[in-house]
């Protein structure tokens, strides 16, 4: 169910490789001839797979929103519902991956960036479960924003750096947990949180997630009969968003959209539409769109959603956008919110903010598409929102 990309440089298209200073050239390498290797192997795969249906509970069902569809009008409207994983998202899907890898690379200690705090609780249960040290960089904006998500963390043995330099958000923290990874490289593995950094990590996230639109393309023909019209997901750095789109790449019908968070506005300097309003550049060891100045460096960026403020994404989505495959949209924070309630009131399940802008595309457009189905990939749940969204909606 893969793609022919990335090719032997890890390049799709012209976005991604790995831009990199020449000593960490060969540990990367060294990642992507040991990950060849257990991506084959039987037993990796047995392991692998026993611990997302046991552990993490996959399959993840896929729900239709009868009275959401109701409300709307226009098009069915359906869930891939990643938020009832162990850990309340789809990034446990790819740390268990990582985890396992590193500890048969013979790792000491696992490091990782986190925003809204998913993919550090994953990667903390994962580590806890295969008994190695982890290091999770945090920014501090980020850390009063998601309070339990640091709890849960803590609890399950890792260790939460606070990260105080720059905005104090997700680049700031993939640049300290990076650099911290720098100092050992030999012994340390950085678990990248998304399809994002040099090769093999956008490739090798991307194949550990896939596992998400597998499911569902064989859970939405079971229900309908049919493949969906339209997949939506919400995209920051991406990987619940290929992790989706992968399988149903080959279904020239199956149009997909990728939703960027704007913000305060496209027009303000408060927002992360990197693959609306970015252009080629180099951020953390990938060329990529990028929100950057004259100079090339990245600009500050923000999102109501913590998971989605990131300045750069994923190179292959940069080619999908190239090759018009993928169609990117986004939304505001308000529109986040006003879609975080209706899900919440309306069919009692509560999204992540960062969930609820692909949820806000699809309320927006499903009015105009009568007769059409459309699957949103639920990344997470909004419990590591309430107190936040609480006091912005005065709740």
């Amino acid at each position: 169910m893969t793609t022919n990309l990335p090719n032997a440089q890890g390049f799709f298209g012209e976005y991604g490789g790995q831009q990199l200073p020449p000593e960490l050239k060969q540990v990367m390498d060294d990642i992507s001839a040991a990950y060849d290797e257990i991506k084959v192997s039987e037993d990796f795969k047995k392991e692998l797979n026993d611990l997302l249906r046991h552990y993490v509970g996959r399959p993840s069902p896929i729900y239709f929103c009868r009275r959401l569809t109701e409300k709307l009008g226009g098009a069915e409207i359906y869930l891939k519902r990643e938020d009832l994983n162990h850990t309340g998202a789809h990034k446990i899907n790819h740390c268990l991956g990582e985890a396992l890898l590193a500890k048969k690379m013979g790792k000491t200690k696992i490091l990782a960036e986190t925003g809204a705090g998913q993919h550090g609780v994953a990667l903390a249960a994962a580590c806890a479960l295969v008994g190695i040290t982890c290091e999770i960089h945090m920014g501090e904006v980020d850390i009063v924003k998601q309070a339990p998500n640091v709890l849960r963390m803590k609890l399950m043995g890792a260790k939460v750096i606070p990260v105080s330099r720059g905005t104090r958000t997700l680049k700031d923290a993939v640049d300290s947990a990076f650099e911290e990874y720098l100092s050992d490289p030999q012994n340390f593995f950085y678990a990248i949180g998304s399809v994002v950094g040099p090769h093999p990590f956008p490739q090798m996230v991307r194949d550990f997630q896939q596992i998400v639109g597998v499911e569902a393309r064989e859970q939405f023909q079971e229900m309908t009969d049919n493949l969906p019209d339209t997949l939506v997901a919400c995209v920051g750095g991406g990987s619940n968003a290929m992790g989706l789109f992968t399988a149903f790449l080959g279904d020239k019908d199956v149009a997909m959209v990728g939703v960027e968070p704007s913000g305060l506005g496209l027009d303000t300097p408060d927002h992360a539409a990197t693959l609306t309003l970015g252009s080629p550049g180099v951020l953390h060891g990938m060329r990529c769109y990028l929100l950057q100045d004259e100079a090339g460096e990245a600009l500050p960026v923000y999102s109501i959603a913590a998971g989605l403020d990131y300045p750069g994404v994923g190179p292959q989505h940069c080619h999908l956008k190239d090759i018009k495959r993928v169609t990117y949209e986004h939304a505001t924070d308000q529109e986040c919110l006003d879609a975080f309630v209706m899900l919440s009131r309306t069919e009692g399940i509560i999204p992540a903010l960062e969930s609820a802008h692909a949820l806000a595309y699809a309320f927006r457009v499903a009015p105009q598409m009568s007769g059409k189905r459309i699957l949103v990939n639920l990344s997470g749940r909004g419990d590591k929102d309430l107190e936040f969204v609480a006091e912005r909606l005065h709740l």
